[in-house]
């Protein structure tokens, strides 16, 4: 069963790290559009690389204290059946790369017209690890906050929605911690 163990951070978007990211070799650039859907857990993506897309098909829940995370590709005409029934959505710029044993997306939650709201860098580490490695140099300047393990205001359903994602980066940045 796929585990998902990861940390996120909240990051300070002085509108050039993206451009950095996009920059810097071995680091990708992916664009996604990802929508949740009615039932608790389950959401669908449509990931563009710059070399295909991808539809993809995603069950999330946490079982026994751990987050399962099943993807599994679709079509684009079931994408497009699927979205129809989408609660919450969302667009968002995905920087990835691996660095050793972990593996850094940093995303960038984007408004429709393309600018930047909230930006968050996550690291996916070894099932059995419990404590995040310091953040990505490349990331360092810009850290905000460690966001504390399983706080739910950080998911992306939750950051799919803009006004929340904006009072929660005033927060982190008024008290200068993610708690």
């Amino acid at each position: 069963m796929p585990i998902e163990n990861e940390r996120k951070f909240v990051l300070n978007d002085d509108g050039r790290l993206e451009g950095e990211l996009a920059r810097t070799p071995g680091v990708t650039r992916l664009v996604l559009t990802q929508a949740y859907l009615d039932s608790s857990g389950l959401r669908i993506r449509s990931i563009e690389a710059p070399d295909k897309t991808r539809h993809v098909f995603g069950y999330k829940r946490v079982v026994d204290g751990q987050m399962v995370e099943i993807e599994t590709d679709i079509s684009k005409l079931d994408f497009d059946r699927l979205w129809k029934l989408r609660r919450e959505h969302l667009h968002k710029v995905r920087y990835t790369w691996d660095d050793g044993r972990f593996h850094w997306d940093t995303d960038f939650f984007k408004t429709d017209g393309g600018r930047t709201y909230f930006a968050m860098a996550e690291v996916e580490m070894p099932e059995e690890d419990t404590e995040p490695p310091p953040i990505a140099p490349r990331l360092a300047s810009r850290l905000l906050a460690l966001v504390p393990l399983g706080d739910p205001r950080f998911t992306s359903k939750r950051l799919a929605g803009q006004e929340h994602a904006e009072r929660l980066l005033i927060d982190v940045r008024t008290k200068g911690r993610a708690a």
